[in-house]
């Protein structure tokens, strides 16, 4: 029976340390370089809802007006922090209720990280297992490749994935050709975008986008991207 323990003992420790540590590390390095050929948040919602718009493209043929309007919209720390903004995870935690899951805190890196390798259900496990990846694509990506990464995989709109499919769907042009109201307009459904649309939009995201098309000026000019065009 001893013996039979430290086996199964054994065998759990080895596929913890595959599931872990082998297969996160070995995916991570070579999405450094290559696309990701689908995420499970894809996939669940291929399964679920059938037809995805999907279409991967370099950041260099991207507007850098959009770069800039993510990073207004969803970390202005990006080039400064790695992968943690603490000071806006403190604010989080002050304007949340006690014993609530904090929110507003969450950067491009942890998002990138939870849409490439994990679901969109929400529970500590996933926030820890968030935490680690984030720690390794950090380590292991550049930050141009981070943002790259995200603005492939994030969701515009239902069952569209990519900045370069939801300016074809929604704009009918690539996203290289993106004006300071597009990208404004993209990134203000972030990060709800199954509710908040991009066309015949609500109050709330009309106002964001106007907010957002001044953030591109000042993410502009106080080099908030620098990060990205070294």
């Amino acid at each position: 029976m001893r013996r039979w323990i430290r086996r199964a003992v054994r065998h759990i420790a080895i596929v913890l340390f595959v599931l872990l540590v082998v297969l996160p590390v070995t995916l991570t390095l070579a999405y450094r370089f290559l696309p990701p050929p689908i995420t499970p948040h894809i996939a669940a919602t291929w399964t679920a809802k059938g037809t995805i718009y999907k279409d991967w493209t370099p950041i260099e043929n991207m507007s850098p007006v959009l770069v800039r309007a993510i990073i207004g919209a969803e970390d202005a720390n990006f080039c400064a922090h790695h992968g943690f903004d603490w000071q806006a995870i403190a604010e989080a935690m002050r304007r949340n209720d006690p014993g609530r899951s904090v929110r507003g805190a969450s950067t491009i890196s942890q998002q990138t990280a939870k849409n490439v390798f994990l679901t969109p259900h929400r529970n500590w496990l996933r926030k820890g297992l968030e935490a680690y990846l984030t720690v390794m694509i950090e380590a292991l990506w550049p930050k141009r490749r981070i943002l790259e990464v995200y603005l492939n995989v994030a969701q515009f709109g239902p069952n569209i994935f990519g900045a370069e499919a939801a300016a074809e769907y929604y704009f009918r042009k690539p996203a290289a050709w993106l004006d300071e109201f597009e990208a404004a307009r993209l990134a203000a459904v972030l990060p709800n975008p199954e509710d908040w649309r991009v066309v015949d939009a609500g109050p709330y995201v009309e106002g964001r986008t106007l907010t957002l098309m001044d953030r591109i000026l000042e993410v502009e000019r106080d080099r908030l991207d620098a990060c990205i065009w070294q």
